[in-house]
């Protein structure tokens, strides 16, 4: 989003229920979600992933939204509770909490990404909207998606699909679709072994962002139709869309800039390596995604935090950051950190050095430590003298996890430490 971009807030998004979800495992991500659902994880020095698409509804004018929970959701509803009770139900505003909870059978889980909407048609049918924006709460960007339900509408589709270019060859793994001059959609492929490429572009591909505008009755009638069809693994993208495709009109929607035309900030942050450099790009002289935008707030929880501290100015001891975003509440107390982003109440202590990496909440830097291109889990307590990222082989010796990029992660758990807070 451009701080002069037009908005589109209007009847069509106070008519829009959005869907947010939010249940996913993120099991690419590895330990750092081994007690927390993926939409949860900490990003930006101060947010959730789940903040994203939150924060983009409620600019958008969306104020009716459902969040769908399934794994390890506590710490994701903590956050939730604390930071998005903003929203004024006398005027019909709400950000609610939809876990599975055998509505329609006794199947306790949901089984894909269809049946989760599926399985809350009533809940959906009683807010009576007359769009559904779906959209997943494990991706980081910013969108008005006030602009792709006026296209949804213009355009006379039944469903829009939001999508961006890939290099062809990271195409496998989303959704990726072929489209006519007009843009509509003429095949959907999920996670495809040789991905569709734009026509006149073989070294490109339109993949799904997932993020979907339905028609209200028409979604109805297509989760009902897959609910029944049986060896349907009740997922949109490998179901739901290629059925569409076929009998409906599917739109696609290019996420661009509506100033420059360019294609705009989309990260889906589901491995180590993409988590650790979406974070550090954030750190940038003119970063990619501008977090400073006023016009375009992300809205989080806000714990009550002293500003960062930086102690001691002494040769060899002195307490600064370079080319860094260190959160509220931190002490840098006569250590080095440089090119690196810290979170909330984030202590890193005399002559220890922090290069390149990423410290989440709460994270205790022992004296002497050296860190680098790493991720430090929230509450990880580094004893004197702990060095990481310098040697790859130690470092999974000590029960690290090491990437092939050579990106360390380390949690309490590896760290032999027990936590007993909330994640």
């Amino acid at each position: 989003m451009s701080e002069t971009s037009p908005r589109f807030v209007s009847r069509l998004t106070r008519d829009t229920l959005a869907l947010i979800l939010a249940g996913g495992r993120g099991a690419r991500l590895h330990e750092l979600t081994q007690r927390r659902t993926k939409p949860a994880v900490p990003f930006g020095g101060k947010f959730r992933i789940v903040d994203f698409p939150l924060s983009n509804c409620v600019n958008s004018g969306i104020r009716r939204i459902g969040v769908l929970t399934q794994y390890k959701a506590h710490s994701l509803i903590l956050h939730i509770q604390k930071g998005w009770g903003f929203l004024r139900g006398e005027f019909g505003e709400f950000v609610e909490l939809w876990p599975a909870q055998q509505r329609v059978t006794e199947t306790a889980w949901y089984t894909g990404t269809a049946d989760a909407v599926f399985q809350n048609l009533d809940i959906i049918s009683n807010h009576d909207p007359a769009y559904i924006l779906v959209l997943a709460g494990d991706h980081v960007y910013k969108m008005d998606y006030g602009a792709m339900i006026a296209h949804h509408v213009e355009s006379g589709a039944d469903m829009t699909v939001g999508c961006i270019e890939v290099d062809a060859a990271r195409a496998r793994d989303f959704g990726v679709m072929r489209v006519d001059a007009a843009g509509r959609v003429c095949a959907f492929v999920e996670k495809p072994a040789q991905p569709p490429t734009i026509p006149g572009r073989d070294d490109l591909a339109l993949a799904s962002m997932g993020i979907y505008v339905f028609n209200r009755d028409l979604l109805f009638d297509a989760l009902v139709r897959d609910a029944d069809t049986e060896g349907s693994a009740h997922d949109f993208g490998k179901d739901l869309i290629p059925l569409l495709v076929a009998g409906s009109r599917v739109m696609a929607y290019p996420f661009r800039d509506p100033l420059t035309g360019e294609q705009s900030y989309w990260r889906d942050v589901g491995t180590l390596d993409a988590f650790w450099e979406a974070n550090l790009e954030l750190i940038g002289v003119t970063p990619p995604l501008n977090l400073y935008d006023n016009s375009w707030p992300i809205w989080t929880y806000q714990e009550q935090l002293p500003p960062a501290k930086f102690v001691f100015d002494e040769d060899d001891r002195r307490g600064m950051a370079v080319d860094s975003m260190v959160s509220g509440g931190c002490i840098v107390s006569g250590a080095m950190v440089r090119h690196s982003l810290v979170f909330s109440s984030v202590r890193v202590n005399s002559y220890a050095s922090v290069t390149d990496s990423v410290l989440l909440p709460n994270v205790q830097i022992g004296r002497h430590c050296r860190v680098r291109r790493a991720i430090v889990d929230r509450w990880c307590t580094l004893e004197e003298g702990t060095r990481i990222g310098y040697d790859p082989d130690a470092d999974r010796a000590a029960g690290y996890r090491v990437t092939a990029s050579g990106i360390t992660l380390v949690t309490p758990d590896m760290l032999g430490q027990q936590v007993g807070r909330v994640r």
